[in-house]
């Protein structure tokens, strides 16, 4: 036998264990949610939350046009009421809603880009010095509280657009960076872990081997299988993410009026709270709340999906 075919096979197993991998997750995600009825509920809330956030503003008015019908109870004509400017709640709260969405998973994914490869990397290259520098690094980031980063990075640079150069930065665009800094640890470390295990399988000692170069076995195999723990972890995020940007709105340090979002909608209400006002708060806090619950659902899910007694 001539050493290519000997090479040939440790690949050849390689890459049905990739296909086998990602088989394995569908089928088991597909018995989860067909056995877990929060999970299947959690589904329904995110999809609607969804639909509400991406159709909402398509469908409502102006959610800054102002009438006469200030402080009007959900009736035919407002549905959520109005506010003291006489402005559609429903509207507004539909506005919110995307933009808590699209904070949420703009901050996910720049937080997975930064964290999921220097992760992966820690872990492949464990107990070496590679790793204590990453993990150390991610270390004083577990170590800044969002609301503190948060207060410093916008008492620097204001709560509204930022110009670097001849470039505007939005302020947006600062609320993704800050939760997406918050969610870096949390998935480097999972990253870490599952790539620490993956390095301990045969399939990529075989690899190894055969001269497979560090860089093609971590994107092209041990990527697959760390990413289903990642996922878990970055559902349970886009939770936090919608709640951390509404906590940073609701204390004026996210998104700013009159740009509506679910957090500065919730602090104007607070005004009017005992003014017998409930749909102020109730209404936009109950699309809060279905939003954070349908993803923390969905995302123990998925971690009942990777429980090893789950598998058995």
């Amino acid at each position: 036998m001539t050493p290519a075919s000997e090479g040939a096979a440790p690949i050849d197993q390689a890459v049905p264990h990739r296909q086998r991998t990602m088989r394995r997750s569908l089928s088991l995600a597909v018995r989860t949610l067909n056995h877990n009825w929060l999970t299947r509920v959690g589904a329904v809330l995110g999809l609607a939350y969804i639909v509400f956030a991406l159709l909402g503003p398509i469908l409502t008015p102006d959610p800054l046009q102002q009438s006469n019908d200030i402080l009007q109870s959900p009736n035919a004509a407002y549905l959520f009421g109005t506010d003291q400017l006489g402005r559609d709640m429903l509207a507004r709260a539909a506005a919110g809603a995307r933009v808590s969405l699209l904070v949420a998973i703009a901050s996910v994914i720049v937080g997975l880009v930064l964290a999921v490869p220097a992760g992966m990397l820690a872990g492949f290259r464990g107990g070496t010095l590679l790793d204590e520098i990453i993990m150390r690094s991610v270390d004083v980031l577990l170590a800044l509280p969002l609301f503190v980063l948060g207060m410093f990075v916008l008492g620097v640079f204001g709560t509204g657009d930022t110009q670097i150069g001849f470039l505007t930065v939005p302020a947006a665009w600062k609320v993704v960076v800050l939760i997406a800094i918050a969610a870096t640890p949390f998935f480097a470390r999972v990253a870490r872990a599952a790539t620490l295990t993956e390095v301990e399988e045969d399939y990529v000692d075989a690899l190894r081997v055969v001269g497979v170069p560090g860089r093609a076995i971590l994107s092209r195999e041990i990527l697959v299988n760390v990413l289903p723990p990642v996922l878990v972890q970055a559902f349970l995020w886009i939770a936090i993410a919608i709640f951390a940007e509404a906590a940073l709105s609701f204390l004026g340090l996210g998104i700013q009026a009159p740009q509506p979002t679910l957090g500065n909608i919730l602090f104007d209400a607070t005004s009017y709270m005992f003014a017998g006002a409930w749909w102020f708060s109730v209404l936009p806090g109950l699309v809060l709340l279905m939003a954070t619950v349908a993803f923390n659902l969905v995302g123990d899910g998925l971690n009942d999906l990777l429980d090893p007694r789950l598998r058995q």
